[in-house]
C-alpha cells in the first residue's frame, strides 16, 4: 500500500476535533515517526483545519498499539469546503465589459433627460396646406407658360397649323414639367442636406471614475 506523501496538504479538509487535537499533540513526540511528520503533527495540533492526507500520514507512521481507531479519530469532524479562487478575467472580455456598461450608462441619461430634451423637429417638405397651395399653383402656371410658348413657336414656325401649334403646346407643356421636376429633386436633395448637418450634435458619454 502507497503512503500518503507528507508534503501534499491538498485534498479533503476536515475540521479538527479535541480527540484529533490529543492524537496530534502525542505524535508530535512519538519516535516511531520521521521528525518531519513529527512537526507537522506539532503544527496540525494547533490548527482548526487538517488535511485527511496528512491526518492519515501521521495515523499510519504512528504506534498501532497506542493510536486511537481512524474512525473514532474522525467522529464529530466536519467537512471544511473553501471557495475555488476566482478566474481572471481576460483582457478582450474586461473592454468588452466596459462598452457594454458605458452603453448602459447611456440608455439610463437617455432616459433620464428624454422629458426635459426638446425633440428634435424634423421638417418635411409641404408639411402645411399653404407650402402644398403655392407649389401646386408654381407647377401649374409654369406648365401653362410652357404650353402658351410651345404654342406660339410652332404657330410661328408651321404657317399657324392648328394641329401642329397644339402639338407644339403640349411638347412645351411637358418640357416645363420636366424642368420643374428637376428643379424640385435638386431643392429636396439640399433640403436634406442642411437638416442633416443641422441635426448632427456630440453624444454625451456618461464618464465613470475607474480607481486604477
Amino acid at each position: 500500500m502507497d503512503q500518503p506523501d507528507p508534503k501534499n496538504g491538498a485534498g479533503l479538509i476536515l475540521s479538527v476535533t479535541e480527540p484529533m487535537r490529543s492524537f496530534l499533540a502525542i505524535a508530535s513526540g512519538d519516535l516511531r515517526l520521521s521528525e518531519e511528520l513529527r512537526g507537522i503533527a506539532s503544527d496540525l495540533s494547533s490548527k482548526n483545519t487538517v488535511s485527511y492526507k496528512l491526518l492519515r500520514a501521521i495515523w499510519t507512521g504512528s504506534d498501532p498499539l497506542t493510536r486511537p481507531g481512524l474512525l473514532g479519530l474522525f467522529s464529530g469532524s466536519d467537512f471544511v469546503f473553501t471557495s475555488p479562487k476566482p478566474r481572471e478575467k481576460s483582457e478582450e472580455l474586461k473592454m468588452r465589459l466596459l462598452k457594454l456598461k458605458e452603453i448602459a450608462e447611456r440608455k439610463e441619461y437617455a432616459e433620464l433627460v428624454k422629458d426635459i430634451t426638446p425633440k428634435k423637429q424634423v421638417e418635411e417638405p409641404f408639411s402645411s396646406y399653404k407650402d402644398q397651395l403655392g407649389f401646386g399653383l408654381h407647377v401649374g402656371l409654369t406648365m401653362f407658360t410652357g404650353y402658351l410658348v410651345g404654342y406660339a413657336s410652332f404657330r410661328a414656325l408651321f404657317n399657324r397649323n392648328p394641329a401642329l401649334s397644339a402639338a407644339g403646346g403640349i411638347l412645351g407643356l411637358v418640357l416645363a414639367m420636366l424642368v420643374e421636376t428637376l428643379l424640385f429633386i435638386i431643392k429636396t436633395s439640399k433640403d436634406d442636406q442642411i437638416q442633416s448637418s443641422k441635426s448632427f450634435t456630440p453624444s454625451f458619454t456618461p464618464t465613470t471614475k475607474k480607481n486604477q
